[in-house]
Parts: structure tokens; sequence; C-alpha cells
């Protein structure tokens, strides 16, 4: 994805408000924003802000996961079935 394409000044957006919603929500890309020449925001349909949410939220479960293997935080995965198989036969 080029975001070279999709640089629209803010005037641009005030003008043209629903045809940028049409376009972000048919393109599926981001469109940055600028004022004064400078970007300024970047706006982009709902699901792919969602998509970008769950994306952060699975990669912030790997990096806990890896912060715990390097701590040392870890159980094989036969001793936690061994454990788990304990516990049910408890209740």
């Amino acid at each position: 994805m080029k975001y070279s394409t999709q640089i629209r000044p803010i005037s641009y957006l005030k003008a043209n408000a629903a045809e940028v919603v049409r376009q972000l929500s048919e393109q599926r890309e981001p469109m940055v924003i600028t004022q004064n020449g400078e970007a300024k925001i970047v706006i982009q349909d709902v699901a792919s802000y969602e998509q970008t949410q769950e994306t952060m939220a699975l990669l912030k479960i790997l990096a806990l996961g890896n912060r715990q293997i390097e701590e040392g935080k870890v159980v094989l995965a036969r001793d936690a079935i061994k454990r788990l198989r304990r516990e049910k036969a408890r209740s």
C-alpha cells in the first residue's frame, strides 16, 4: 500500500466527506489528512480499524509469551496435561 496516493488536505475532507467515507469503505486503505502541509491525522474504515486492533492484541499476547519464556516462566506440556487431568479427576 502506498500512502502517497492517499494523502489529502483537510479542505478536501471538509468538502468531500461523504466521498471520503465511501472511498475508505471500498478501498479499505487509510487516508492521511494534512493541515498546513503537514500530516496530522490518519483515518480508516471501521472494519480495518477493528482488524488492526485484533492484530495488535495478538502481537501483545505473543510478546508476553516470549517474555515469559525468556524469564523461564514455562511449564512443559506433559506436566500441564498431568495437572489438568488431576484437577479434572478431583471434580
